[in-house]
């Protein structure tokens, strides 16, 4: 059975003060949790993060690293054997803000895909649709073949040591939420598509719902098969709302 899990992602957020506040609610809003909660913070407050996390049940995980997976010559980046070093779990590849706003392609999602697998952490894959290729019936399209371009690299095997988050882009920070419904069918299809290589990794394999999840609709949407918990924006900024999240998942 897959257990669910709920990833935090802070994004451009945060000073020293604030996340020491917020961490104190979080630890406590999120013990005995039967979900698995993980939380990544701005690189500059890594280390804060890590060293608060010492001896709790919430794991920490980076919003992104670099191409190569080792140290080197790349200024301003980070590699993923640096994010080892602070025993991150979770590294995000992939997400629409980075794609969107800051131009990666597939071919630089998987390398960076690969970079993190290499160094024994486990990328939290992201993809979806704008709203145009939505309203043009292309969301399949589009989100499988972010899918596929892993696949095609790396292999199926390269999903048994992975999470997927579909984050319809529309829904990022809009306020706007695929209905439970909607989530579930796009779900089902990028595990039903995985299943085309391996049906026993698409089974083992953990999708998480990703754009303006909250306390009043995280009930109805990770009741949903193919949902196993979610990749919370804005919401996991405030302690109680994300530990209800958290709770919603563990039941």
């Amino acid at each position: 059975m897959r257990r669910p899990l709920v990833a935090g992602n802070w994004k451009m957020h945060g000073t020293r003060t604030s996340v020491a506040e917020l961490l104190s609610g979080l630890l406590d809003a999120c013990r005995n949790c039967r979900a698995e909660v993980a939380v990544m913070p701005s690189l500059v407050h890594l280390e804060q993060v890590f060293q608060a996390l010492e001896g709790s049940e919430v794991v920490l995980g980076a919003q992104n690293c670099a191409v190569e997976p080792g140290q080197g010559a790349l200024t301003g980046e980070v590699s993923a054997s640096q994010l080892l070093d602070f025993s991150c779990t979770y590294v995000l590849v992939g997400h629409s803000e980075r794609r969107q706003l800051l131009g990666e392609d597939d071919q630089q999602v998987v390398r960076k895909f690969s970079a993190v697998q290499s160094c024994g952490i486990t990328p939290i894959l992201c993809v979806g649709e704008t709203l145009a290729e939505r309203e043009s019936d292309q969301t399949l399209n589009v989100v499988l073949g972010q899918v596929s371009a892993v696949l095609d690299a790396l292999g199926v095997q390269a999903f048994s040591r992975a999470v997927v988050a579909y984050e319809p882009v529309w829904a990022i920070g809009t306020g706007l939420t695929a209905t439970a419904d909607q989530a579930q069918q796009v779900h089902a299809a990028i595990r039903q598509h995985v299943a085309a290589f391996d049906a026993d990794v698409a089974e083992k394999l953990r999708i998480l719902y990703g754009g303006s999840v909250k306390s009043t609709n995280a009930v109805e949407l990770f009741a949903m098969p193919d949902i196993d918990g979610g990749l919370v924006g804005g919401a996991s900024l405030n302690a109680d709302e994300f530990g209800a999240i958290c709770r919603a998942a563990g039941n």
